[in-house]
């Protein structure tokens, strides 16, 4: 099929399909978010009561976003199943997510990551430090990932539509989302959406497969999926291109040499892993959707559903980016530059847009238009995640530090205020966004370059008692200096394309040590000088460490806090008072309106308890316990998973 046969034109069937889904959502997500609106806990953490089956849900969605779709899809296009790595390594990284780090945030009471490690550590500047680095991590890898890859399907399948528009309108409906209800109605809406991603991903899967003529004839296609700018130039020594565009030999394999030049076997092993435990284990996107299970037992079960979603994408996404190259071969596949940037206005490369380009090339009407609600519903998803996540660090973190008397009321007005100030700076951050190249490995390269010492702190901090708040700071400033050396130095030259490999100039220490491998050394550096510094300094007492690591996670020892910050409970009931004594229906219209999008619309007074009975509250809510069968049951369940991991693990080896 050449590329101009491609019909982008939706049907007026396909736009009724996109408009019932949106429709759908508004609903779920307003009515979800009636719920737990009134205070500071509901608003971040749904409660504490949420079922281990939208906790699993959203722990996927959370993840899987558009960026997905496009760079696992052009990955798999450009190089074979390979990618599929980084999603078979989290099902493991989930299982130490519930059995070893939620035990212990839980036990902790915590809401957010940097709050843990004031609890551990005691002290502010950490706390601000990982806060800060959070924000920034999300602004300029997670967000311009997922507006990128929305940009490109919105791109291909609106010809006619302004990008800035299409953009802007989907922020829009996020932050709506995220502002109205806060986490219960991102955890619902996220259900909904994982439903018809994984639907109308299915369907694309076998339409597909039924397209190349099954799986053993998408492997043998695959690996004649030449360009013809290739294939008429096999012969020709003038021109340079002439080896470009052909399938790796190890397309089909996991496992790949040490020196593979994307994805080389240690840096997967233990490079991807680091970078893994950070993500899933101390991320608040990921870790806040665990922490709002109503038990232990839930975010367990939570995080075993999310582990069998995984090995969803090898299948609804790698393998149709491979299909796409074989169908388009041309454009999706090409290796001149000149015919690249005619087939989609970039000389480095159209891998890119192989789930798009499929997904117009051989979906019927109606199930065009159902792709496309997948694809908003992949980007939605991981904008109110983040969106909601990064409006309570900056809440709970960064606020509280140059407010310490701020009322919930405020708390909630100002998560509300960092998510619109996100959004701005999400659409300035556009003009940039559209201009990077290889999307999926420069965000893992950011990774590598600044995750790794922040997994040594929290490893350190949950599994060894003796680390200290020195260790840890400095810990981190020496993983910080070394990572943004690496960072400043290997953005400040270009990777020459295939075909110019005579023309790099980039010294050894860039171009043969992969970012994977660079990972693993930084955390190295970053977990011995912790140790280090924390062994050379005084320790914390054991009085303060209760319930704070993995090996005390059980004890019933009451804990003085570090750095304990004054008592703000009266102070909120004075605020709440004052809005519990208004007779809410007698205000303007205006001034309704105002509350109800704050979600203070009605503040009751909080009951006023005894000590004994605040006490026994946080026990109930912080409590670890688990009934033998329930612990059973989940234990073998995460056996079988890791098991099925294996063997796909290894039949792909």
């Amino acid at each position: 099929m050449a590329v101009d046969d491609v019909d982008t034109t939706l049907h007026w069937g396909d736009i009724l399909v996109v408009i019932g889904y949106f429709i759908a959502v508004i609903i779920v997500g307003i009515l979800s978010s009636c719920r737990n609106r009134g205070s500071v806990k509901g608003y971040f953490l749904a409660g504490r009561s949420m079922h281990w089956i939208p906790v699993g849900a959203s722990l996927f969605a959370s993840n899987i976003g558009s960026g997905h779709f496009v760079g696992l899809a052009g990955s798999g296009a450009a190089s074979g199943i390979g990618i599929a790595v980084f999603e078979l390594n989290a099902i493991f990284i989930l299982m130490v997510l519930g059995w070893f780090f939620v035990p212990v945030y839980t036990a902790a009471g915590v809401f957010t990551m940097p709050e843990y490690l004031k609890k551990r550590f005691g002290g502010q500047r950490i706390r601000v430090y990982l806060s800060v680095l959070a924000l920034l991590l999300y602004v300029f890898t997670k967000l311009s990932a997922d507006l990128f890859s929305g940009a490109i399907f919105i791109t291909q399948s609106f010809k006619d539509l302004n990008l800035y528009v299409a953009v802007i309108i989907l922020l829009a409906i996020s932050a709506v989302f995220t502002i109205a209800g806060g986490l219960t109605a991102v955890i619902w809406t996220d259900f909904i959406q994982v439903i018809i991603m994984i639907i109308g991903a299915f369907i694309m899967m076998i339409l597909s497969f039924i397209e190349v003529g099954g799986y053993e004839a998408m492997i043998q296609k695959y690996f004649a999926s030449f360009p013809d700018t290739t294939i008429n130039n096999m012969g020709n020594s003038s021109y340079k291109y002439a080896k470009c565009g052909i399938p790796p030999d190890n397309a089909m394999h996991l496992f790949r040499s040490a020196d593979d030049g994307s994805l080389p076997w240690p840096g997967i092993m233990f490079g991807l892993t680091i970078s893994a435990v950070w993500y899933w284990c101390s991320d608040q996107v990921i870790v806040q959707r665990a922490l709002a299970a109503k038990n232990l037992s839930h975010a367990k079960a939570g995080t075993i559903l999310a582990g069998y979603l995984k090995f969803l994408p090898l299948w609804i996404m790698v393998f149709p980016g491979m299909i796409s190259r074989i169908l388009y071969r041309d454009s999706v596949g090409c290796a001149d530059p000149d015919v690249c940037e005619e087939a989609c206005g970039s000389r480095a490369g159209c891998s890119n847009i192989a789930f798009p380009k499929l997904v117009l090339g051989i979906m019927p009407t109606g199930l065009k238009g159902l792709m496309l609600a997948v694809m908003m519903s992949a980007l939605i998803s991981s904008l109110t995640s983040i969106f909601n996540s990064s409006s309570t660090l900056f809440t709970i973190d960064i606020w509280l530090r140059i407010r310490k008397q701020a009322s919930d009321v405020e708390l909630m007005i100002v998560g509300r205020c960092c998510v619109l100030i996100l959004v701005v700076v999400s659409i300035v951050w556009i003009p940039i966004i559209q201009n990077i190249s290889e999307l999926f490995h420069y965000i893992q390269a950011i990774t590598s370059f600044l995750a790794p010492p922040v997994c040594a702190i929290y490893v350190l901090a949950v599994f060894w008692k003796r680390t200290n708040e020195q260790g840890a700071f400095w810990g981190l400033m020496i993983g910080l200096v070394v990572g943004l050396t690496r960072f400043i130095w290997e953005y400040a030259y270009t990777v020459p394309p295939c075909g110019e490999e005579a023309d790099d100039n980039r010294p050894d220490i860039i171009s043969k040590v992969h970012y994977l491998h660079f990972g693993i050394i930084l955390f190295g550096i970053s977990f011995i000088a912790t140790i280090i510094i924390s062994l050379l300094t005084k320790p914390i007492p054991d009085k303060h460490l209760h319930r704070l690591t993995f090996w005390n996670r059980y004890s019933t020892e009451e804990r003085e806090d570090l750095d304990a910050e004054p008592d703000r409970s009266s102070h909120h009931e004075t605020k709440l008072d004052q809005f519990a004594e208004e007779d809410f229906d007698s205000l303007p219209c205006y001034t309704r309106a105002f509350r109800w999008i704050c979600g203070i619309e009605k503040m009751e007074q909080a009951p006023h308890l005894s000590e004994e009975e605040k006490k026994a509250i946080e026990a109930k809510q912080n409590s670890i316990h688990e009934t033998k069968t329930w612990r059973y049951i989940l234990n073998i369940n995460a056996v079988v998973l890791m098991t099925l991991a294996v063997f796909l693990w290894g039949f792909y080896a």
